[in-house]
């Protein structure tokens, strides 16, 4: 008796010790995020309250040495890469989530499952120097134009999305009932019509997710697009143009920005800070509507 009342306490002591481990590491996360936006905002708005918002985030000329600081070639170019990205790594990452979870057998999925998750472990400057020494020349051989330009970025960006979206996409499918499946079966339904119209609509939430961390992933890298962009402050015509994207221009001019010029490039961090939070909150309003 006294063995089993040792025991018990012993665990209740270990279910609070995790609870309050678990709580300093939440803690300690929003810590970090709200340190993160202190030091963006304290250092980005007076340089945009200098400059007017205006003139920062609608005007297209970025010339430090006159004090000209618009970001809206970079906006735009941002965009572009993000798009292309999306539009070729959205549907590839998806269909291949849906061929592991409804169509591959276990075995193929085990020798497949490792190549994704390895993707997600190569540096992006490997991407960046893969597309430099590949995809540069190939588009320029192919098109007659030069090679760093968004098309170049789109591909590795859409690329680099893959095992973001195929991991996350995948678990939303494993996750939806088999109930779900085998009814839709019952009913006579064949079996790609069932995972297309039942399994595949009731993971939408899930696979928001994975399209969001996308987004995330590729307006958010740096090294790999800053190698084969081309980092011309323009605003494309083509996807065959050069252009900078927010975060090319932080990291290109960092190192020696002084004063306003660097002001302005904290407050381009600004910008992308709340593109992201614009993002997630376009995502939970699209969750709350599924969910309604």
């Amino acid at each position: 008796m006294a063995q089993e009342k040792t025991t018990v306490h012993a665990r209740a002591l270990l279910e609070r010790v995790a609870h309050v481990l678990f709580a300093i590491a939440a803690c300690v996360c929003i810590l970090a995020v709200a340190l993160i936006c202190v030091f963006l905002f304290i250092n980005g708005i007076p340089a945009i309250a200098e400059i007017g918002l205006f003139d920062f985030l609608f005007t297209t000329e970025w010339r430090p040495s006159a004090e000209q600081f618009g970001i809206l070639t970079m906006i735009v170019g941002s965009l572009y890469v993000t798009a292309g990205a999306l539009i070729l790594g959205v549907p590839l990452g998806l269909l291949c989530a849906l061929f592991l979870s409804r169509f591959a057998s276990r075995r193929l999925a085990k020798v497949i499952l490792p190549g994704v998750e390895l993707l997600a472990g190569i540096p992006s400057v490997v991407y960046g120097f893969f597309g430099l020494v590949v995809l540069v020349p190939l588009i320029r051989d192919l098109f007659g134009v030069q090679g760093m330009s968004i098309l170049t970025a789109a591909i590795i960006l859409g690329i680099m999305i893959l095992p973001t979206i195929i991991t996350v996409s995948k678990a939303a499918l494993d996750a939806v009932p088999e109930h779900y499946y085998e009814g839709a079966l019952a009913l006579g339904a064949a079996h790609e019509r069932c995972v297309f119209r039942i399994v595949l609509p009731a993971a939408t939430s899930g696979v928001m997710a994975a399209v969001i961390l996308g987004v995330g992933r590729a307006i958010g890298e740096t090294m790999a697009v800053v190698m084969i962009i081309g980092n011309q402050v323009r605003l494309p015509s083509s996807v065959f143009d050069g252009v900078r994207t927010l975060t090319g221009n932080i990291v290109l001019e960092m190192g020696y920005a002084a004063d306003l010029h660097r002001g302005a490039l904290i407050a381009t961090a600004v910008v992308l800070f709340v593109f992201i939070l614009l993002i997630n909150l376009l995502f939970s309003l699209l969750k709350r509507r599924a969910k309604l």
